[in-house]
């Protein structure tokens, strides 16, 4: 097919999927324990699959998101991790705030990691942050990597001072209640907007995106999350972390194109993996859920039997290096 000069690379909508898989049905048919606890004065909740004997793994969803987009993803994990999955407050099944900041965000991650009983394992816990989720987890290795055995930031744009980045900046505006579940479903959109054929993947996550109110149905994340919300300087961030770390990305997303990935792995002293998901957009465990399966797998079986680096072992003159 010849190449269409006002469509770039991946964003071609190909046919809906609409029929699910019978490995999706027979992971989400993988019903997880929820949990929750109490963090500076709201609940979070969190769901867990798996042995709490063996090593944690924790995923954190992103922006407007909820565990559940974890649903499909976790039990291809949870053979050789146990693994949690966070509503970070103000989104999914967790409470909503007065205020949000990052660093509360950073303490409800170690918060669950504590409850799901990841530190008392002699492996420390790994945690696994999309978009939004792998902002704040930037910031838990900068601040609690040491109890960490490392992060994997999934297609979370770090970007030079040329090109700014940062939460959205969005005008408040109340959700809209639907009179069904179905026209609520039927408005549900991607943030980014891309095209994604895994229609049965989007209905799932937009069908637990919805929680019923007086008069029908309207969205679980509280549209208050960015009014004055500071996500600090992330380059400087990154450069801090005190655990082992990866980077993931789509190998379409606009939001970590290449030349990011390049930049991240400069500010992490050319040590740290990127590791690029073939025809992944943002969303990449919706656009290739069984590539990031795999990737993820291969980066933490590697991790398992690799010994990491130490700050004193990156060359002089990197953001690592002594």
């Amino acid at each position: 097919m010849a190449d269409h000069p006002m469509i770039a690379p991946g964003d071609e909508q190909g046919p809906l999927i609409t029929q699910a898989p019978g490995w999706f049905t027979k992971a989400i048919a993988v019903e997880p324990e929820v949990r929750s606890i109490i963090v500076e004065g709201a609940r979070v909740e969190y769901l867990r699959w798996g042995n709490p004997e063996k090593p944690g793994l924790l995923l954190v969803h992103g922006n407007g998101a909820h565990a559940r987009w974890w649903s499909f993803i976790a039990p291809f994990l949870a053979n050789e991790y146990c693994v949690a999955a966070i509503n970070v407050s103000g989104m999914g099944d967790s409470d909503w705030r007065d205020t949000y900041t990052i660093e509360v965000f950073a303490e409800e991650q170690i918060a669950v990691c504590e409850d799901a009983g990841f530190f008392k394992n002699e492996e420390p816990p790994i945690i696994v942050g999309h978009s939004f989720g792998g902002f704040i987890t930037i910031l838990t290795g900068a601040l609690y990597g040491d109890r960490l055995a490392g992060t994997v930031i999934v297609d979370s744009p770090v970007n030079p001072p040329e090109r700014p980045g940062g939460p959205p900046s969005r005008e408040f505006r109340p959700h809209r209640i639907y009179p069904t579940i179905e026209e609520a479903m039927g408005r549900f959109r991607l943030a980014p907007p891309q095209p994604n054929e895994n229609q049965y993947i989007v209905d799932y996550i937009a069908r637990h995106s919805l929680k019923p109110v007086e008069g029908g149905w309207t969205w679980k994340f509280d549209p208050a999350i960015w009014q004055r919300f500071d996500i600090g300087d992330m380059a400087a961030r990154l450069a801090q972390t005190r655990c082992r770390i990866a980077i993931m990305r789509g190998e379409f997303s606009v939001l970590v194109p290449s030349e990011i990935g390049d930049y991240m792995f400069g500010l992490l002293g050319r040590t740290a993996p990127v590791i690029e998901i073939p025809q992944a957009r943002h969303h990449v465990m919706l656009d290739q859920p069984l590539a990031f399966v795999s990737a993820l797998r291969a980066l933490l079986a590697d991790w398992d039997h690799s010994k990491p680096k130490r700050r004193t072992d990156f060359p002089k003159g990197s953001p690592f290096g002594q």
